[in-house]
């Protein structure tokens, strides 16, 4: 009824979700760089130019973090299941 596909084609399939995947993950942290309502009115004006920048990156570096985590727990169930197989 159903033919079952070979091991190739799964892996192929697997390998260009992934990608895509990743793609999709690194694009969306590339409009990360926002503040919320409360910093930009205490950091507007010219004389805050450089504090309002590190506000930007420590913003982004916090957003970062969790995303590494992910993507390393990500990929350590990735080895697990590809030792099972």
């Amino acid at each position: 009824m159903f033919k079952k596909r070979n091991n190739k084609t799964q892996i192929l399939n697997f390998k260009i979700k992934t990608v895509i995947f990743g793609v999709c993950f690194f694009l969306i942290g590339i409009s990360s760089y926002a503040q919320c309502a409360m910093c930009r009115a205490a950091l507007s004006g010219d004389e805050n130019k450089a504090k309002a920048a590190a506000v930007n990156d420590g913003i982004v570096y916090l957003m970062i973090i969790p995303y590494v985590l992910v993507g390393a727990l990500g990929y350590y169930i990735y080895r697990m299941k590809k030792k099972k197989q």
